[in-house]
């Protein structure tokens, strides 16, 4: 079986010095590919670092944060510009964050508007952070219909209905990790009803670990604990769940 992380933070202080040993344990227990999250300036070049010394299986994203969208956050996407010739797969993390930052709204926004332009303008599909915006989210992407966008909202805890509310706007996938594992987490229960053609994994490493790893870091190499879950409530096999799960991956970033 063969699993893909499409969420990752390697290049987070969690993991210093030990970057590539949690990448072979990852490709140890089957993640053959992870996808890097881009936050903004202070770690990129240390995560497209990571990505040149394991080609093939670490995969880069392009973005800003939102909570990382404060008043120069133009000079922000001016800086990743030049990163876009080192192929990215996707631009991300990017969306908004209004559970810590609800004072930077507006700002993030508008950076969401413009890096969405740019996800337009060079063909790749958005990683989006969404929490406590949902309402906004939508209206952004009504003011952006017809760009042709697609993508995924990682971290995926909302309603199965705002699953199926998303699909008017495109190819929209959700991204399910650890939380899937949560005593009474109420995603269990909704993503029964979002089809596993729909379905991406993720970690967001360190972040998140799933049980029985709560309280620990997460890794990459966790992604079977969240995949054995994701097929005990959907009534498949873990083979099924592997297998399309990594065709969804591969479809949507094109790895």
């Amino acid at each position: 079986m063969e699993f893909v992380d499409t969420h990752t933070h390697l290049a987070d202080e969690a993991f210093a010095g030990e970057e590539d040993a949690a990448v072979e344990r990852a490709v140890a227990a089957g993640v053959t590919r992870m996808i890097q999250a881009d936050t903004g300036t202070a770690d990129r070049e240390e995560s497209y670092a990571l990505c040149e010394r394991h080609p093939g299986v670490l995969f880069p994203m392009l973005g800003l944060y939102p909570g990382n969208v404060t008043e120069n956050w133009r000079d922000e996407l001016d800086a990743m510009l030049p990163w876009l010739s080192k192929g990215p797969v996707a631009i991300g993390e990017i969306g908004l964050e209004y559970h810590y930052y609800p004072e930077t709204a507006e700002l993030q926004k508008e950076a969401l508007k413009v890096q969405l332009e740019l996800a337009r303008d060079h063909g790749l599909p958005v990683n989006i952070h969404l929490r406590e915006a949902t309402e906004d989210w939508f209206a952004v992407m009504e003011e952006c219909r017809g760009m042709g966008l697609r993508g995924n909202l990682h971290a995926f805890s909302a309603s199965a209905e705002v699953f199926e509310r998303m699909q008017r706007y495109g190819e929209w996938y959700v991204g399910i990790g650890g939380v899937l594992t949560f005593k009474n987490a109420h995603i269990a229960e909704d993503v029964k009803r979002i089809p596993l053609e729909r379905i991406l994994l993720e970690t967001d490493s360190p972040y998140l670990a799933p049980t029985p790893f709560r309280g620990t870091r997460n890794e990459s190499a966790h992604i079977p604990v969240i995949a054995a879950k994701l097929a005990e409530l959907k009534g498949v096999s873990l083979e099924e769940v592997a297998a399309v799960t990594t065709r969804n991956a591969e479809t949507l970033f094109s790895i």
